[in-house]
């Protein structure tokens, strides 16, 4: 049956297993947490090198899987079995090796923990699909939206018991993207390099991060919001020598998320700040650095600046017109500050 990973992680914590997991999509890091904490935590050390295997999809045959999957542990309640990759195993693509599946998933070994870590979509349609559904755990992985991501980073904190500033949450979301393993990575070393129980902050995070304090991304929204001509200037001078911490392409998707939020104030101007910022995604926080720009951008206005971004993003990108990414981001500045 389909189930969230929140739900599989907490069932996995109460060591309550299934007999077979089918964890499956287009994001990586939520099989890697699920198949992560199956080795570490299954099985004691000692019952680890007779009863866990790990197998990965080309290096295998679904037969031999399976086989090994109906022998029964060796002083044990249970086997653990975890085939990475399996979206690499060619019998799972022909009708023969789905077949031999189906038939496994209908009369799991109970003894046997079976996983396969399929980093791919499997699609819906299939027979093989409907099987799982029914005879398995089954969890699918998507792409989270830049949206969603705060909310993600909040809850991952949360799970792991460490508490978390607002800025540090906006600087991940936006400096990282929607890499998710890179931003449990980042977490995961602020936890290493810092007192158990401290509040992850916005410094905390640019310091490993290797963001500039002074000049990033967030400070030039902040510069452009206020119309301060120097010192978006002094950022983009900053970011043109040093393009490779801070790439142009991140920049401008970030500038453009940013006057998308003003566009939105403009739409819902008579909302009340808690409302704008469930309507933004943002924290109340953040809402009235919104609501200047909006005040130092006309709607109309806003919706220039909008269209200018996706201009500069197109030039960078090679489509229209090739030119220095530098003198692109000086003539985008220009423009927004002089409209």
């Amino acid at each position: 049956m389909p189930v969230s990973v929140e739900n599989v992680l907490q069932e996995l914590e109460a060591r309550k297993f299934a007999p077979l997991y089918f964890l499956h999509g287009e994001e990586p890091f939520p099989i890697d947490q699920i198949t992560n904490w199956l080795e570490k935590h299954v099985l004691s050390e000692s019952e680890r090198s007779f009863n866990q295997t790990i197998l990965y999809g080309k290096e295998v045959v679904l037969s031999y899987v399976l086989e090994m999957a109906r022998r029964f542990p060796m002083m044990s309640q249970y086997q653990l079995i975890i085939i990475k990759e399996a979206q690499d195993i060619a019998e799972l693509n022909k009708k023969e090796g789905q077949e031999k599946l189906l038939q496994y998933a209908q009369k799991p070994v109970p003894s046997t923990i079976l996983v396969f870590a399929y980093k791919k979509k499997l699609e819906a349609r299939t027979e093989l699909a409907k099987t799982l559904d029914k005879c398995a755990i089954v969890v699918e992985t998507k792409p989270l939206y830049d949206s969603q991501l705060p909310t993600w980073i909040r809850d991952y904190c949360k799970q792991k018991k460490i508490p978390i500033q607002e800025s540090a949450v906006r600087i991940l979301a936006e400096y990282i993207g929607n890499d998710l393993s890179r931003i449990a990575n980042e977490i995961e070393k602020v936890c290493i390099n810092y007192p158990k129980g401290i509040e992850i902050t916005d410094e905390i995070i640019m310091q490993h991060v290797g963001i500039s304090k002074e000049y990033n991304v967030f400070e030039l929204q902040t510069a452009i919001a206020v119309r301060d001509i120097l010192k978006a200037n002094q950022i983009i001078h900053y970011f043109s020598a040093n393009p490779k911490a801070n790439p142009i392409v991140v920049v401008l998707s970030s500038l453009f998320q940013y006057f998308v939020k003003v566009l939105l104030v403009h739409q819902n101007s008579k909302k009340t700040k808690d409302e704008l910022a469930k309507i933004l995604k943002v924290s109340p926080f953040f809402v009235s650095e919104y609501q200047m720009a909006s005040q130092n951008y006309s709607l109309d206005k806003t919706l220039q600046v909008i269209s200018w971004i996706q201009q500069a993003d197109l030039q960078v990108k090679g489509i229209d017109s090739v030119v220095d990414e530098t003198q692109v981001m000086k003539e985008l500045l220009y423009k927004i500050l002089h409209v």
